[in-house]
Order: structure tokens, then C-alpha cells, then sequence
């Protein structure tokens, strides 16, 4: 997977621990960093696709990733249904 794009990532350099917090209540400081990073979507996208099951990526935790997912595969699933009625 191509990701040349963390090189210009508002992260590169900081402590990574800082994007592993304990809870997501604890998420703040990174989601605020991913909020002002030009490349936040493709952060995002890549955690999603690659399956990332820890830490914030592209401002959002596992756990809001994961709602990301599903919401994308009901999208899909009702795309899929609406297709196959035309």
C-alpha cells in the first residue's frame, strides 16, 4: 500500500503515543492534530482499508472507524437492493 502521503502528515515527528490513547475519551490531543492535517481523508481511508485496530487514524478511533464500516457496508447493501428492484 502506497503511503507517501505520511510524509506531509501533521503527525510525522510527534510522539506516537500520543495517537494510542488508553480510552477514546483520552483522543482529544490527537483528533485535534488529525484536524489540521492535509492529509486526514487518506490517513483515514488508509486505516480503514488496512484494518487498523488501534489508535487514531485520520481523527477517528477504532471504535469510530468501525461505525465507518458498517455505515458504508448498509450504504452499499441498500445501493445493491435498489439496483436489483430497477
Amino acid at each position: 500500500m502506497d503511503t507517501v502521503w505520511a510524509s506531509e502528515a501533521a503527525c510525522r515527528g510527534l510522539d506516537p503515543m500520543i495517537f494510542y490513547p488508553a480510552t477514546d475519551e483520552e483522543a482529544e490531543t490527537a483528533k485535534e492534530i488529525c484536524g489540521a492535517c492535509p492529509v486526514q481523508e487518506v490517513c483515514l481511508e488508509h486505516a480503514i482499508e488496512a484494518r487498523e485496530h488501534n489508535g487514531v487514524w485520520g481523527g477517528a478511533t477504532e471504535r469510530e472507524r468501525q461505525r465507518i464500516i458498517r455505515r458504508r457496508r448498509r450504504q452499499r447493501a441498500l445501493a445493491k437492493s435498489s439496483a436489483s428492484v430497477g
